[in-house]
């Protein structure tokens, strides 16, 4: 691992473009739920397999990825990555000619393996790119380029579909862009100037830290106990991540406020103004497990706020949710790959897997809303905190009793 700080730069402003490109993709599901409700004439817990169609892939394509990362590289998996979206999206297209949901989902889900890949390639990238104990703020940096560029793509797609006249037909122009922009975005990371690197330990050669040490008397990543859990945790942190991020605009077409499409915009801001405080906070003025447990505070906190106060007022106190969230994901990370030495790769597709979460809880979330409402269905998030909460406490430091 490179410490020198001149050599960060150029790497971290082509894996922050990457990072733009995850955030983009992903935000086109929070556009697409109220969309293919009325496109499809769907329930809200049909709708939300937009969601389980992307983020099922994460767990079937999990540890292929990190098979890809393993035999090309962190560098050569990122640009198959960026030809297996481009796939994805541009099947979108076919799906509305055909008004055909199940071809959409199809088109989401391969489209989801591609930022199966590209997850895994550039969270472990940028996580052994410096210093462990400031991996979290240089994801948090990360997190920035991707929650803006998640608001983005609501903001975009809207120029071609409207929420309020809906016509499935309009998605077939922007996804052939997308397709298309993807293609030769992968093209030019091709010759892009991003080293390979190698976590500690990584070269099995190398025995002589304490990481390599922990590694070498293990033959599996399933005798990581602090991988495993936060693998877990990972699940928990992306499942009321992107039900914060996913329903907003839901929320807000069902209480039919104006211009329902943009609210996503506040979910994207809290989570921006929380990878800041990250940025200036770790690791100089607290660590990445103080930071996971406080946001895990603050999630349980707000959570039963949403379902208990006004749902005028609750709607927009989906965007402190976004706030809390903001952390758990930079934190958890490099927690869950700490000390995996030669595993490293294989250890971040076995994470990856865990963003399935993404698939299920926001399912479950569409489901308790069709049994009661879309404001106490909220309530789902609150077990989620409470196992995250665990593993910042002590999940994330079983290696340590080893």
């Amino acid at each position: 691992m490179n410490n020198n700080k001149k050599t960060f730069i150029v790497p971290m402003i082509l894996i922050g473009s990457m990072f733009a490109v995850l955030g983009f993709a992903l935000g086109i599901n929070a556009f697409f739920v109220p969309f293919v409700k009325q496109a499809f004439n769907i329930s809200i817990t049909m709708s939300y397999l937009v969601m389980t169609a992307t983020f099922f892939s994460f767990v079937v394509f999990g540890i292929p990825s990190g098979a890809i990362i393993k035999k090309f590289g962190y560098k050569g998996g990122m640009i198959i990555a960026f030809l297996i979206m481009a796939i994805g999206f541009y099947l979108i297209a076919p799906s509305a000619k055909a008004v055909s949901f199940p071809l959409l989902l199809l088109a989401l889900f391969i489209s989801g393996m591609g930022q199966t890949l590209l997850t895994s390639a550039v969270n472990t990238y940028v996580t052994i790119l410096g210093p462990p104990e400031s991996a979290a703020s240089r994801i948090a940096l990360m997190g920035i380029c991707s929650k803006t560029f998640y608001a983005v793509a609501s903001l975009m797609l809207a120029l071609f579909m409207d929420l309020s006249n809906v016509h499935l037909e309009d998605t077939i122009l922007p996804f052939y862009i997308i397709s298309g922009l993807l293609v030769i975005m992968g093209f030019l990371y091709y010759f892009a100037p991003l080293p390979e690197i190698k976590a500690i330990g990584e070269d099995e050669t190398d025995d002589t830290s304490l990481s390599a040490s922990y590694a070498s008397s293990k033959t599996s990543i399933f005798q990581f106990p602090h991988l495993l859990l936060g693998a877990i945790a990972i699940f928990f942190d992306v499942g009321v991540e992107y039900i914060a991020l996913g329903t907003i605009n839901d929320f807000a077409t069902i209480l039919k406020l104006p211009s329902p499409e943009n609210y996503v915009w506040f979910v994207s801001a809290g989570m921006v103004i929380g990878y800041l405080f990250g940025v200036i906070f770790i690791p100089k003025y607290m660590s990445q497990n103080t930071a996971l447990l406080l946001s895990t505070i603050s999630g349980i906190i707000i959570t039963i706020m949403i379902v208990m106060l006004p749902v005028g007022i609750s709607i927009y106190l989906v965007a402190l949710l976004g706030l809390a969230n903001a952390l758990m994901w930079p934190a958890i990370w490099p927690m869950a790959i700490a000390d995996l030495g030669k595993f490293t790769k294989m250890g971040s597709s076995l994470l990856v897997t865990g963003l399935i979460g993404g698939a299920f809880l926001p399912l479950l979330f569409g489901f308790v809303a069709d049994m009661a409402s879309h404001q106490v269905a909220y309530i789902v998030c609150l077990p989620a905190y409470f196992y995250i909460m665990y593993y910042a406490l002590s999940g994330s430091k079983v290696r340590t009793k080893n």
